[in-house]
């Protein structure tokens, strides 16, 4: 796993401070480590062995299915809830109300509306959409199988040199997890996130926190300099001597001036630099996402799949809604509704709509039938429901204005086209080219595949 660290930090003699630089892997020396990282990623295809990437926005807690992309308007009031629909450009199609922008940009999209896992513990469910498969739960919350972000960044790699391969922002997480089930399991933590902010993680759709360039930008630019003058070089190699001795001993050695500069050409790289960069965004494009960290992370997100980054996830939590339909759960889907339809018309007007898929998906669905609100809190909301989830899938040559699968007339289950969260996985992989029968060994040595079902939904490819 790759880590920033911004925080406070003594200062060593030559001015730079072991905080700002990078950390990686098992050696410490001067926070710059021969690393899992880099030598894992010696192994890897080669940068630039494919354009196409991955923006994932995990929707944690669970959205309502009739709430975002499953309305249904002839049920009765208790299962239609208190909202209208929005009339889309495919013909005798609907999206909630709260989603006017998405209804008009509907032939940019797809949805998937006959996902079930048919499980609501949060753990379960969360590492089943991430993963593809049943594995953790609440009792048993340990990681069982790398994350779809995990795997690309193991079989793809980075699409440009001197970038990362996965990134979160501001971190990857599920169900106050981190990285949770966003993770590499047993493909080791060199393909973990790279958490670009974990001290201002878990922000909501409305926290008026100011999203900036992160602040190990500027810090490494101090870095740079200590390290380009020569008291700065003289004491950073004086460190590095001694993570050479460490590293002769395990029998590296040859290769350890090769990954240190990579380690320094990925972080204090202008390319890297530059896509982590917010300040440098056109006032006039950051202003249609909007200034809430939802929408600031999200254009964030795709200046770094404009740079070369493969799989980005953009963290929208707080969606566990059970007495908090209209005052907490509708406001976030109005918040999704504003910042995708942003981001699709950014990749569209920049022609990146054809290489990046977009996903956008929680853990499960909600209840059909709306409660009465938890005690002493009677404002109704749904619970959670793994029977019927619905996802967004757009970009990356996906077909527009598609409605995949159907539920009975209150979203409970479908009743056409019944899909397991792997196969929107598989739809990930195939459009990034990776061979989801590849297998890896398990801690216990035991080979499993990316997928054990590599089918991709058909009507998305």
């Amino acid at each position: 796993m790759l880590a920033l660290h911004s925080g406070p930090a003594a200062r060593n003699c030559s001015g730079a401070t072991r905080r700002a630089a990078l950390k990686v892997g098992f050696l410490g020396a001067a926070g710059l480590g021969l690393s899992d990282y880099l030598r894992a990623k010696a192994s890897q295809p080669a940068a630039g062995s494919g354009e196409k990437s991955v923006i994932l926005i995990w929707l944690d807690g669970g959205p309502s299915q009739l709430e975002t992309f499953d309305p249904k308007p002839d049920a009765p009031a208790e299962f239609r809830g208190p909202f209208g629909v929005a009339k889309t450009r495919a013909p005798g199609v609907f999206v909630s109300e709260l989603m006017p922008g998405l209804a008009d940009r509907f032939d940019k999209l797809s949805v998937v509306r006959s996902l079930h896992h048919d499980n609501g513990d949060h753990f379960a469910a969360a590492h089943w959409m991430t993963t593809g498969r049943f594995g953790s739960t609440s009792v048993s919350q340990t990681q069982k199988y790398p994350s779809v972000g995990s795997y690309v960044s193991r079989v793809k790699g980075a699409n440009r040199p001197g970038l990362p391969a996965y990134v979160g922002l501001p971190s990857a997480e599920t169900v106050y997890l981190f990285p949770g089930y966003m993770g590499a399991a047993y493909l080791g933590a060199a393909y973990n996130p790279f958490d670009v902010d974990r001290d201002r993680k878990y922000l909501s759709a409305y926290d008026t926190t100011r999203v900036r360039s992160p602040k190990w930008l500027s810090n490494l630019a101090g870095t740079r300099e200590a390290v380009e003058n020569t008291a700065g070089k003289t004491s950073l190699l004086a460190q590095l001597d001694t993570a050479r001795r460490d590293a002769d001993r395990s029998g590296v050695m040859a290769t350890m001036d090769q990954f240190q500069r990579q380690a320094l050409d990925m972080v204090l790289g202008s390319e890297a630099r530059a896509a982590f960069d917010l300040d440098r965004e056109d006032p006039k494009t950051a202003d249609r996402y909007g200034q809430t960290p939802w929408g600031r992370y999200t254009l964030m997100a795709r200046r770094l799949v404009e740079a070369g980054v493969s799989f980005v996830t953009v963290d929208m939590p707080h969606w566990d809604d059970h007495s908090s339909l209209v005052k907490s759960h509708a406001p976030k889907v109005r918040m999704v509704d504003k910042v995708v339809s942003a981001l699709l018309d950014d990749l569209s007007e920049r022609g990146l709509l054809g290489k990046v898929l977009v996903v956008v998906m929680g853990e499960f669905g909600r209840t059909p039938k709306i409660n009465d609100g938890q005690p002493g809190i009677p404002v109704p909301g749904r619970d959670h429901w793994g029977n019927a989830i619905s996802a967004l899938v757009a970009g990356g040559g996906v077909p527009g204005g598609v409605v995949v699968g159907r539920t009975n007339a209150r979203a409970e289950h479908p009743v056409e086209r019944a899909l397991k969260p792997g196969a929107l996985l598989a739809t990930v992989y195939h459009h990034l080219g990776v061979d989801a029968t590849e297998t890896f060994k398990d801690h216990g040595g035991r080979p499993h595949p990316i997928l054990d079902d590599p089918t991709p939904i058909r009507e998305l490819v």
